[in-house]
């Protein structure tokens, strides 16, 4: 969560700091704040709410043309999010400034021992701790050595960027939160996500657990905590600014909808053919006994989803953890095991800590994320990169439907190498043709909007499915839930007569996965038992299906796919309902309260 960016070169700081805060602000909305270094004093600005707040607040005060400076929108975890807890926080004479990803675990220890001593703390958080320890170690001309010897002190995870009164340089610090430094024409940069780099340069260096980077206007040098120099690698990004535009979309999340058809013909470019399936790296089907997918929210769904599409393909068994949950419980796992973590920032904190734990017990493991350099995508021992572009929006859309696509691939990809003679090529030909019946589907979104309008005065909901589609109603759900603030549940369709039946009435709305595949007839009989209790049916049917459309009160048309690829296309109409509840509930779709985009802290 939240997001840092930080500016050394001969610009002024404050514009170039707000410019890439907007570019965070995904991670983090509740608060933000910057820090500006000049004529060895420290000039800050606060606000509670969003960058629009703290940008009409820095246009009142007197701040310096300074060319140095840090700043950090905040996502809250210790401390209500009020100007007093927003970042930069500083030391008891102003000379550090700090701004933190993170969590410090250890930091009411380390506060208790820093009162004793005469600290007096300002804030409610946990960042605050390290402001003052660094100042505990500062002698006054000792910068760097004293950030070395308070960050080894610290327990937890954290990103940072600390700047002096005295010094003209930023220390940037990463354990377990991304950092990435942008170098620029004698400028340099560091934030907490490469996008927000990208209009500033295009060369990034990506920093690992346990360094520090010391920025200035002469370069740069990477550090290990000891003290140990490191050659950094440059790279160069892929990704545009018009990427990370909204392109004339009113919101980034309908943007990302609308972008699926190209996002998934991206994520099959190169490694689908009418051959089958090819990556770069090379696995051994034969020493994979059991297949372990690990995940949170809408990436544990398209796990689900690859539970079944795997098992049927390949006839290995899958398990699907919360990785949350998985590191926990002392999972049984062995050399024998192949572990499937899936992130689309690939720096989800619990997913991290379950991929950690998996490669110590001996699995092998494989990383499905869409940013390129992030930490899981270093982790893994090989991984499938979604190219879906960048996903701004905090609900995700085009980063799970490009995963279930991914995991398609990696299913054939292990088939084909089980048996050399395997290629189903209606199969693959089906795969190809759904970035166009993602359009079909998309061009439907006059029609779903109407439908937006009847269920945004509900206060509860229900997602209904079967087979590959159960997990598409929970992901139909929880969307509902992200956006819009409705209480809505995914359940499997026959689970319905099991309880959720009693809160069926003519209030309830009730969302069917309808399409046709193996166990369509009996969501049939499933809908039967909704209308008889005056529930509101609204369905996901099949172009051609009139018995579904004569049961629903309102319903979707989307085109037929075999069951293992139906998921794809019939997600996009719950996206899209979704959208249009929020949209016209007068919410902001791109920040929902309480969310943020990339869950680094566990």
């Amino acid at each position: 969560m939240c997001g840092i960016f930080g500016y050394i070169g001969s610009k002024p700081a404050s514009s170039i700091l707000i410019a890439g805060l907007k570019r965070l602000e995904y991670r983090g909305y509740d608060s933000a704040g910057i820090c500006l270094v000049e004529n060895q004093e420290l000039f800050n600005c606060k606000s509670s709410g969003k960058i629009a707040d703290l940008e009409s607040k820095i246009l009142n005060a007197k701040l310096p043309q300074a060319t140095l400076g840090i700043g950090h929108t905040r996502w809250a975890t210790h401390g209500e999010p009020t100007e007093i807890n927003a970042h930069p926080h500083f030391d008891c004479k102003k000379e550090i400034a700090v701004v933190h990803n993170g969590i410090i675990e250890n930091f009411q220890a380390l506060k208790s021992l820093l009162e004793k001593e005469g600290h007096i703390f300002a804030s409610q958080t946990d960042t605050e701790v390290l402001s003052h320890l660094i100042e505990k170690f500062y002698s006054g001309n000792n910068f760097e050595k004293a950030v070395q010897e308070a960050v080894e002190v610290l327990e937890g995870t954290f990103g940072l960027a600390i700047v002096c009164n005295k010094e003209q340089k930023i220390i940037a610090v990463k354990k377990g939160s991304p950092l990435v430094l942008g170098i620029g024409d004698k400028e340099i940069f560091v934030a907490s996500d490469a996008a927000a780099l990208i209009s500033h340069t295009k060369r990034v260096i990506y920093l690992e657990d346990n360094e520090m980077a010391m920025l200035s206007t002469d370069g740069f040098a990477v550090k290990k905590f000891d003290g140990t120099i490191i050659e950094k690698e440059i790279q160069e990004l892929k990704w545009s600014v018009e990427q990370i535009e909204k392109g004339g979309f009113e919101h980034f999340m309908l943007k990302e909808i609308f972008e699926q058809p190209q996002a998934i013909a991206n994520t099959l470019r190169g490694r689908l053919s009418s051959n089958g399936v090819k990556f770069s790296f090379t696995l051994d089907p034969c020493f994979v006994k059991r297949i372990i997918i690990l995940a949170c929210g809408t990436s544990y769904y398209s796990g689900l989803i690859g539970k079944h599409i795997i098992e049927r393909i390949t006839g290995i068994p899958v398990e699907v953890d919360y990785a949350s949950e998985f590191r926990y419980r002392n999972p049984l796992v062995n050399e024998s095991d192949l572990a499937i973590v899936i992130s689309q920032s690939g720096e989800t904190a619990d997913t991290l800590g379950a991929l950690k734990t998996a490669k110590a017990k001996g699995a092998k493991t494989i990383g499905i994320v869409n940013v390129v350099g992030s930490t899981i995508a270093r982790e893994v021992d090989a991984g499938i990169y979604l190219h879906a572009g960048p996903e701004i929006g905090v609900a995700s859309t085009k980063a799970f439907t490009c995963q279930i696509t991914a995991l398609i691939l990696l299913a054939v990809y292990l088939q084909q190498n089980k048996d050399d003679c395997w290629v189903d090529l209606n199969f693959l030909s089906q795969l190809q043709e759904l970035p166009n019946q993602l359009q079909e589907v998309l061009s439907q979104a006059e029609k779903v909007k109407n439908i937006a309008q009847i269920i945004k005065t509900s206060t509860n909901a229900l997602y209904l499915g079967r087979g590959t589609n159960y997990p598409v109603a929970l992901e139909g759900a929880l969307k509902l839930k992200e956006i819009s603030y409705i209480h809505a549940e995914g359940y499997p369709a026959a689970e319905m007569k099991h309880g959720p039946i009693a809160l069926i009435d003519e209030n309830m709305p009730v969302v069917f996965l309808a399409t046709k595949d193996e166990t369509y007839e009996k969501i049939l009989s499933n809908m039967q038992e909704v209308k008889a209790r005056k529930g509101k049916i609204f369905a996901i049917v099949n172009s051609d299906d009139t018995l579904a459309k004569n049961l629903a009160d309102e319903f979707i048309e989307v085109p037929f796919a075999v069951d293992l690829l139906s998921p794809i296309i019939n997600v996009i109409p719950l996206q899209l309902l979704a959208y249009y509840v929020a949209v016209s509930k007068g919410i902001d779709v791109d920040k929902p309260r309480n969310l943020a985009k990339s869950v680094t802290v566990e």
